[in-house]
């Protein structure tokens, strides 16, 4: 028999909550994605003529960063948390359960699935959001810093409240009475 590499659970596992949310690309990214820009579309339409933030900043490009790093928060969480309250639910959670897999195995492949989950609607927001106004990037490594540390960190909280809750009701207070 021969010694496995002690990645590759990880890997595995990784894989497979890729594989999770990417099935269903439309209703994990795409569909924030769109809900952002509807936002922006909205609120900026509405307001721009309204609201002046900044001298010189218009009131859209002012919008765009939070509505980025709002869908990316959202999303990191929601991975996660959906995750392990749908295996739950669906009884399959004892068969990760029984795997030769540490618990840093687990906390990295869940955490790691929400921020890549968590940082492809933030770019795809980025994305369809630059038409509207072009954006000023002017701390970029700052930028990446700040969107990987909170979509880590909403990620571990999504892993929190997945272990927790037993219900979709209470992963859904979660996020209410919790991070708000």
């Amino acid at each position: 028999m021969t010694p496995s590499h002690p990645l590759r659970g990880v890997r595995a596992l990784l894989y497979k909550e890729l594989l999770r949310f990417w099935k269903v690309g439309f209703q994990t990214v795409a569909a924030p994605v769109l809900t952002a820009v509807m936002y922006l579309l909205i609120f900026g339409h509405v307001l721009s003529d309204k609201v002046q933030v900044f001298d010189g900043v218009p009131y859209t490009r002012f919008l765009i960063p939070g509505l980025v790093m709002m869908s990316l928060l959202q999303n990191s969480f929601a991975n996660s948390s959906s995750s392990l309250v749908q295996s739950k639910i669906t009884g399959n959670l004892v068969f990760l359960l029984v795997t030769p897999l540490s618990h840093w195995a687990w906390f990295t492949a869940y955490v790691g699935a929400s921020v890549v989950r968590g940082l492809s609607v933030g770019l795809g927001v980025f994305a369809v959001t630059a038409w509207f106004s072009p954006p000023g990037l002017a701390q970029p490594l700052w930028i990446l810093a700040f969107a990987l540390l909170g979509a880590g960190m909403l990620g571990a909280l999504g892993l929190i409240a997945g272990l927790w809750a037993d219900q979709c009701d209470q992963m859904a207070a979660f996020p209410k009475l919790i991070i708000l």
